[in-house]
């Protein structure tokens, strides 16, 4: 049992010694008993604001009868003196792990936690939360679409579904991941008119210059309006062999391009969906549940009228009879369904697919009532740049690789008088510009748009990526001396030894994961482990850990090593590697 549910749990063992009162009144006060973790740490490891229940046992003496409540407390309304009964039947049986209990200002109940707990938890401090075991998770993310760059935007959601996708799993949830490629659809069309009018080479037809030429195109001048849609309907009916033959190679070479950035990005993914096989699917469904009334005609396409729900009308099956992309989500949900049975699922997308996403879940709950709360959907910013935001449309893109790239060599200047190898320097480089990306995109709670500044994210002092691998870094160089030194680790705790802030946050590790998990919340990770950093920064600069003639110095070591492993284990979570040399 965790801390935090220990210490729930004796506070409601007091109160039910304390007061008398039906399980149903029981129920409602013992929903608000949960202790709090302080910001100041002289108010304890945890502390528990009693004002919160009181108003429910000590509302007035007319209701002191009514609400069962002794005779020591009828009528009583003041919220210290309920805390300083329940601390008083604390601590006639207080546990050994905690240290003392104090009150606090109008009712508060600080908790102090004993140096032998810290001591004792250092050993499991990154051990697996089972918080979500047994659960089955489908996270969808990423989602490049070929004949189209891999734009920071993708980068965004890579790091994004990527952090979350790794934060379920080791809060125990079987997690499958996959990404979702539009590989039909206007956006082809576009692009293959655009060489054939062009006289493009097959280069341009899969690093979006093609696509942005036959959009602009497209908008301009209606008979290419025409042409595209004729082109758009061959490559759906595969009728055309220039055609086919423009389209099998420019989807073979976007894919190519794909997985060689999933390896640089470390993202591996259990299945890769496609609109070419998601669309004929969410056809046939849409035009079944149309005769089931879930859908219906409207000017010649078939729609889901989302009124009825405070939503608004999206067209699922155009005027051509051909699947929009509404339809190939309802075709999508079929395939995944069938391919791995969830409890949840969880698709990451730009915000700008909000109300996109509000009807077609709504409307894919109406064709399977079982989806109906499961589906989640989790909506991210833009990730933007001085110049503003990108656009594919205009051929306006700046590529997630040449983003990394430009900050990877930012990087090389930085570190190029640390005495690297060249080999070194590359590795280095390489890590650390990854790092200062995911730190910049995964620091603030998801939803917002982020302005990404260079200087600043690969700077190694203060609120950044390279800052926490760098922390990491240190405390194994000061493990390594140690073992030169022939100074040996123990957990034991050391005679007179007073705990440090640090270990109190590094025994937090576990909860703060748990509840990072259960709030698809990367950035919670993000705070802590920069705290943890700035904790460890610091007491390496108070205290002499490695020393032979002090006594403490294997205790220190230990603390050193629980460091490391929660920093490494925390870093993993969001996507950042370590590296063994800064």
């Amino acid at each position: 049992m965790k801390i935090k549910e220990k210490l729930n749990k004796l506070i409601k063992e007091s109160i039910r010694i304390i007061y008398i009162a039906s399980d149903e009144q029981r129920g409602d006060i013992f929903d608000k008993v949960m202790v709090e973790e302080p910001n100041d740490k002289n108010h304890g490891d945890y502390s528990f604001p009693v004002m919160k229940i009181s108003p429910t046992f000590l509302n007035s003496k007319r209701n002191a009868k009514k609400m069962g409540v002794s005779e020591v407390m009828k009528g009583e309304e003041d919220p210290r003196k309920t805390a300083e009964l329940i601390k008083s039947e604390i601590e006639k049986n207080k546990p050994e792990w905690l240290e003392r209990v104090e009150i606090a200002g109008p009712g508060f109940i600080n908790f102090f936690l004993s140096k032998e707990y810290f001591a004792s938890s250092l050993r499991s401090a990154n051990i697996e939360v089972e918080s979500l075991k047994g659960e089955n998770i489908f996270v969808e993310h990423t989602q490049p679409n070929p004949f189209k760059e891999f734009h920071i935007g993708h980068l965004m959601n890579n790091v994004i579904g990527e952090a979350i996708s790794r934060i379920l799993k080791v809060n125990g949830a079987t997690v499958k991941t996959a990404t979702y490629h539009g590989d039909v659809g206007l956006h082809v069309a576009k692009a293959i008119w655009a060489v054939l009018n062009y006289n493009l080479d097959k280069v341009e037809l899969v690093n979006g210059q093609a696509y942005a030429k036959g959009n602009n195109a497209y908008e301009e001048r209606e008979e290419v309006k025409k042409e595209i849609l004729e082109i758009n309907k061959k490559i759906y009916d595969r009728s055309d062999e220039k055609i086919n033959e423009l389209y099998d190679e420019g989807r073979k070479k976007s894919f190519e391009n794909f997985e060689r950035l999933y390896g640089r990005l470390g993202s591996k993914f259990d299945f890769h969906f496609y609109e070419s096989e998601s669309g004929e699917i969410g056809k046939d469904i849409v035009l079944k549940k149309k005769d089931e009334g879930v859908f219906e005609e409207s000017d010649g396409a078939v729609v889901f009228k989302g009124e009825k729900y405070g939503l608004h009308t999206r067209v699922f099956l155009n005027k051509e009879g051909l699947p929009t992309y509404e339809a190939k989500e309802v075709g999508l949900a079929k395939i995944k369904k069938d391919s791995f049975s969830y409890d949840k699922s969880v698709t990451v997308t730009a915000n700008e697919q909000d109300s996109f996403f509000d009807v077609v879940e709504k409307a894919i709950g109406d064709v399977y009532p079982d989806l109906s709360g499961v589906l989640n959907h989790i909506s991210h910013g833009m990730l933007k740049l001085p110049s503003g935001k990108m656009s594919s449309r205009t051929g306006n893109v700046i590529t997630a690789e040449s983003l990394v790239d430009i900050v990877k060599e930012k990087v090389v200047e930085v570190v190029k008088e640390r005495g690297f190898t060249k080999e070194e320097s590359e590795e280095v480089s390489e890590k650390v510009a990854l790092a200062a990306l995911r730190y910049s995109i995964l620091r603030g709670a998801i939803g917002g748009d982020i302005i990404f500044d260079i200087e600043k994210s690969i700077s190694f002092e203060g609120d950044s990526g390279p800052y926490l691998q760098y922390a990491h870094t240190r405390a194994k160089s000061v493990l390594e001396k140690a073992k030169q030194e022939g100074v040996d680790m123990n957990f034991d705790l050391p005679v007179g030894w007073e705990s440090v802030n640090l270990e109190r946050l590094i025994v937090r590790f576990p909860e703060i994961v748990e509840r990072a998990g259960r709030e698809y919340a990367p950035h919670l990770l993000v705070t802590y482990l920069t705290e943890l950093a700035g904790e460890f920064n610091s007491w390496y600069g108070r205290e002499k850990i490695v020393d032979l003639n002090d006594l403490s110095s294997g205790y220190k070591l230990a603390i050193t090593q629980s460091f490391a492993n929660v920093m490494e284990r925390g870093l993993w979570l969001l996507g950042i590697e370590i590296a063994k040399k800064m």
